[in-house]
């Protein structure tokens, strides 16, 4: 059987095989650093995580190694049910860019069952990043409830005045609920702070509201 090292260095081979330096030049340019970098698409290396399955122990292992597609796996392999505690904060402390952010929130945070306490905890914090993650995870999570949705948005755009990342993930996690509750995300808006992030907010959630999108 094989143990967490020798599976990093199975996985490392498939993604060398992979390596895209056109891609590579563009995280350079968006300034998205890592340790190691092999510039593979993030639908291959999804698909290696498929091939691995769930595996909490070598998600862990993967996560701590300073290699963006390892990182990347580990989030899409680890275990949701086991975030409790310190499990959340050892993945909170990885997320370390807007990259590793969006592919923590699809892969793994938005099946975490307590939604409610982790987007509202995230969203307090200095940390966007960490708040853009729970916001997007949010909007994927079935179980986040309206109370959950209007303190966390309000929270974090009062607390973020100028930040894209936080607007963006303000945005996806009221337009999931226009659907089924227009009321709500109208009342959330009326009480957002006047700063750019809130207008950034209100500008693209008005017209999603108007044109029912």
């Amino acid at each position: 059987m094989q143990n967490n090292t020798s599976k990093m260095v199975s996985l490392l081979g498939k993604i060398r095989k992979q390596m895209n330096g056109a891609v590579l030049d563009t995280f350079r340019y968006y300034g998205a650093k890592y340790g190691m970098n092999y510039g593979v698409a993030i639908h291959s290396i999804r698909d290696m995580a498929v091939e691995v399955g769930t595996d909490h122990d070598l998600a862990k292992f993967l996560y701590r190694q300073q290699v963006r597609e390892l990182q990347i796996i580990a989030l899409w392999i680890a275990d949701a049910e086991q975030l409790t505690g310190s499990e959340l904060d050892f993945w909170r402390e990885g997320i370390v860019n807007s990259e590793l952010a969006e592919q923590a929130a699809q892969g793994l945070l938005c099946n975490v069952e307590d939604i409610d306490s982790l987007v509202t905890a995230w969203c307090r914090g200095e940390n966007s990043l960490v708040a853009y993650a729970a916001l997007l995870a949010a909007a994927r999570n079935k179980n986040i409830s309206d109370s959950a949705i209007q303190t966390s948005v309000v929270e974090v755009v009062t607390l973020n005045t100028n930040n894209h990342l936080v607007a963006q993930g303000a945005v996806a996690l009221l337009a999931s609920k226009i659907a089924s509750n227009k009321e709500l995300v109208a009342s959330i808006l009326e009480q957002l702070p006047e700063n750019s992030t809130a207008q950034l907010v209100v500008d693209e959630i008005k017209w999603r509201l108007e044109f029912g999108c």
